[in-house]
């Protein structure tokens, strides 16, 4: 993962993050190395992007600009935004307060922990 500032655009992070995916393991054979499709709202519209996406292999799915709503991203979307909210249920991590980002990060991996901890012990 790579912390960048508050400030920067998403988008000059998509190429970054997408060659940081681990390998998927999976059924025998050679782990993917990639997603086989990439969902992203209307702020990673480009050509450029798109193009880029796909010469990594991977199909963009992205919602395009002046288009109307409805195009069903809106159903993987809302489990990234119900994620961010529980996290920012920690308030060490709603607001940036560590110089170094080691401490953010292993700040962020012990509320990820106690997050998938709680949903857990629902199903028990």
């Amino acid at each position: 993962m790579s912390l960048t500032g508050g400030n920067r655009n998403d988008v000059t992070q998509l190429l970054p993050l997408l060659d940081k995916i681990p390998p998927v393991a999976g059924v025998v054979g050679r782990p993917r190395r990639r997603p086989d499709m990439l969902f992203a709202d209307r702020g990673y519209d480009h050509d450029k992007y798109r193009r880029l996406v796909w010469q990594r292999g991977i199909r963009p799915v992205i919602a395009e600009r002046g288009q109307p709503h409805g195009t069903g991203l809106g159903v993987f979307r809302w489990v990234v935004e119900r994620t961010i909210s529980w996290l920012h249920g920690f308030r060490r991590l709603r607001i940036r307060w560590e110089r170094r980002d080691d401490i953010h990060e292993a700040f962020l991996g012990l509320a990820t922990c106690l997050i998938t901890h709680r949903h857990v012990q629902r199903l028990c």
